[in-house]
């Protein structure tokens, strides 16, 4: 697999985060955890993360409902669950194309 291809993994992140900031790995490893704990915690108190130019992302909640279990045809009940939703801003959209 290229690397045009593959995701991109945590450590491609810190690898770019550091040479776009010539910050140490380390430093740039601590940065990305201190970005993402906040972006957790925010979102766990249910507050939307914006972040002009790239999206925003918010608390998505979803209602308990009955479904069926697809081998037996039999009703089951799925609870209700939170999810995290993420809007791309307009900038993003027009990069991607």
């Amino acid at each position: 697999m290229s690397d045009q291809t593959r995701p991109m993994s945590r450590q491609d992140l810190i690898d770019a985060v550091a040479a776009a900031t010539s910050l140490p790995k380390t430093q740039a490893d601590a940065a990305l955890k201190a970005v993402l704990a906040s972006l957790s915690d925010a979102l766990g108190e249910g507050r939307e993360v914006r972040l002009a130019g790239f999206g925003s992302f918010a608390v998505s909640e979803r209602a308990a409902r009955k479904g069926r279990n697809p081998a037996t045809g039999e009703e089951v009940d799925i609870a209700a669950s939170k999810s995290v939703k993420f809007k791309p801003a307009k900038d993003l959209k027009t990069r991607l194309g």
